[in-house]
C-alpha cells in the first residue's frame, strides 16, 4: 500500500491549530529547534517535498530549489515580505509562492507607535536610570522628550501598515501626515489631510519618520548619511520594515552626534544585531528583536493564511495570497 500524502517541510514551530490542519492532509516534517535550520539541514529536508513552509530567515534560492527537485509545487512564506525567496527561480520551475499579508497589520502598526512614543519620550533611558539606581529626584530638566500632538509624521511606504499607523497617530494625536508612494492616495488625503511628497522633501519637513517600505534594490540603504542629514535635529526615526533599508553606520553617527533625537528599531541588519554593534551602546536608540507581529492574534492568523496557501498549492489550486513572481 502506497502513501499518497504529500510531504511538507515546515522550518519552524507555528501555532498548533494551523499545524494540525496541515498534518491532517500531509506528512509534515517539522523542524524542532528555536533557531533556523542550517543550510545543510534545509537542503536535506526539502529534497523530495511537495510543499515548503518557510520563514524570512530561510534563504530559498535556485540551488535549494534544485535540491528540492521537481516534486516541489508550493512555497508558503510565514511573513509578508518575501525577499528571502528567489521568486524568479521559483517561477522558472513552476513553483507557486505565497505570503501572509494583512494578518500582522495592526500588530506591526502598534509596534511602530510604541517605538515612536518610547523614543520620543526617552523611555529606555528612563528605565535604565531606575534599574541602575541613578534616579534621585524629580528634575525639571531631566530626560526631556518631545510631544506628538500636532507634529508632522512622515510615512515612507503607504501600504496597509503605513495606513494603520497614520490612522492611529492622526486620529489620536492630530499629527500632520506626509507620505511617499508610487501613486497618490486620495483616500489618505481625505481621511488624514495627508500630503504626498518625494522622500527628500518628506525627511526635511517631518518631525517623526516611520519606515514601512518593501526591501528591494531601490530601497536598500536608502536612509543613508545624506538623507539623515536632511532631517530636523529633533527628529525621531522608526523602522519596522526591514533593517537593510537603513545605513546603520550612518544612523549611529547621526544619533551619537545629536543629529537626530532618537531612533526606534524593530528590525536590524543583520538579525540579531552583533554584540559589537555600536548601536547597542546608544541610549537614544531603542532596539527590539523583530517582534512587530508578536501577538497571539497576528501569529495565529499568519499561520492559518500560510497553511491556506500551502494546501491550495498542494491541491493545484490558485493560492489565496499568491506573490507575483
Amino acid at each position: 500500500m502506497t502513501n499518497d500524502r504529500p510531504r511538507v517541510f515546515v522550518t519552524r514551530q507555528i501555532p498548533a491549530p494551523a499545524l494540525a490542519r496541515l498534518s491532517a492532509v500531509a506528512d509534515v516534517d517539522l523542524w524542532p529547534g528555536n533557531l533556523p535550520p542550517a543550510r545543510s539541514e534545509l537542503e536535506r529536508r526539502v529534497a523530495g517535498c511537495a510543499g515548503l513552509l518557510s520563514l524570512l530567515s530561510d534563504r530559498i534560492d535556485g540551488a535549494l530549489l534544485d535540491r528540492a527537485g521537481s516534486s516541489l509545487r508550493v512555497i508558503s512564506n510565514y511573513a509578508v515580505g518575501v525577499n528571502n525567496i528567489d521568486r524568479v527561480a521559483a517561477r522558472q520551475r513552476g513553483i507557486a509562492v505565497g505570503n501572509t499579508p494583512g494578518a500582522l497589520t495592526d500588530a506591526t502598526a502598534d509596534m511602530a507607535v510604541l517605538l515612536l512614543l518610547a523614543a520620543a519620550r526617552r523611555f529606555s533611558e528612563a528605565i535604565l536610570q531606575v534599574r541602575q539606581r541613578l534616579w534621585r529626584t524629580w528634575e525639571p530638566l531631566g530626560l526631556l522628550g518631545r510631544e506628538l500632538r500636532g507634529r508632522s509624521l512622515g510615512i515612507v511606504g503607504a501600504g496597509r501598515i503605513g495606513e494603520a499607523v497614520a490612522e492611529r497617530l492622526h486620529g489620536g494625536w492630530q499629527m500632520q501626515i506626509h507620505y511617499t508612494s508610487r501613486q497618490a492616495k486620495p483616500q489618505w488625503e481625505q481621511r488624514f489631510g495627508a500630503r504626498r511628497m518625494e522622500l527628500d522633501d518628506l525627511l526635511c519637513t517631518s518631525d517623526f519618520v516611520s519606515l514601512h517600505c518593501d526591501l528591494n534594490p531601490s530601497t536598500h540603504r536608502m536612509i543613508d548619511a545624506r538623507r539623515l542629514s536632511l532631517m530636523p535635529l529633533h527628529a525621531v526615526l522608526v523602522n519596522t520594515s526591514r533593517g537593510e533599508v537603513i545605513d546603520q553606520a550612518a544612523l549611529y553617527h547621526a544619533l551619537a552626534c545629536g543629529r537626530l533625537l532618537a531612533a526606534g528599531l524593530d528590525v536590524t541588519d543583520p538579525e540579531p544585531l552583533p554584540a559589537e554593534s555600536p548601536l547597542r551602546s546608544l541610549p537614544n536608540c531603542i532596539i527590539a528583536p523583530h517582534i512587530g507581529s508578536a501577538t497571539v492574534e497576528a501569529r495565529t492568523a499568519m499561520a492559518e493564511i500560510a497553511v491556506d496557501n500551502l494546501l491550495a498549492g498542494l491541491e493545484g489550486r490558485p493560492l489565496p495570497h499568491a506573490v507575483s513572481t
